[in-house]
């Protein structure tokens, strides 16, 4: 896939995921005894008393794999992905062990930079879907992507 410059983008363009990920209880397990110790994390007996009734993932290890697989998508900035943060990060459902994920993008707004004349701000949302096509993960981020010299 050719590389996009900030040039190449425009509001309501569309990129699709071009792998999936499954996720299983021993990723979730591993993931959170590292970075998010939580019962509801760690263990499937006590995350069954919890508000998820039953064993999820951290949000942070959703945001993980969902970086992944933008990185394996179909957009592809020069320069590689680089965030300068988030307008919005929602987990409106947890992640299970068993659930295969995707992620579809869509430009939102490009923005040249005043006072960088190489460069530029674009706002993707991203969602990450399971299996079953039900978003686990919402977020519109703002990338730095470079536009192409002339």
């Amino acid at each position: 896939m050719p590389l996009l410059y900030l040039d190449d983008l425009t509001p309501g363009q569309r990129f699709n995921g071009t792998t999936r990920i499954r996720i299983d209880e021993e990723r979730i397990t591993s993931f959170a005894a590292e970075f998010d110790p939580q019962p509801f994390h760690l263990d499937a007996s006590a995350a069954g008393a919890s508000i998820f009734r039953g064993l999820a993932a951290s949000g942070w290890h959703t945001a993980a794999v969902t970086m992944r697989l933008l990185v394996d998508s179909e957009f592809k900035p020069a320069g590689g992905i680089v965030g300068a943060g988030f307008d919005e990060l929602r987990w409106p459902l947890p992640l299970r062990p068993g659930d295969e994920l995707r992620v579809e993008s869509e430009v939102l707004a490009v923005r040249p930079s005043k006072s960088r004349p190489e460069q530029g701000l674009v706002k993707l949302r991203t969602t990450t879907f399971n299996q079953d096509g039900n978003a686990v993960q919402l977020s519109v981020g703002n990338l730095v992507v470079p536009r192409r010299m002339r």
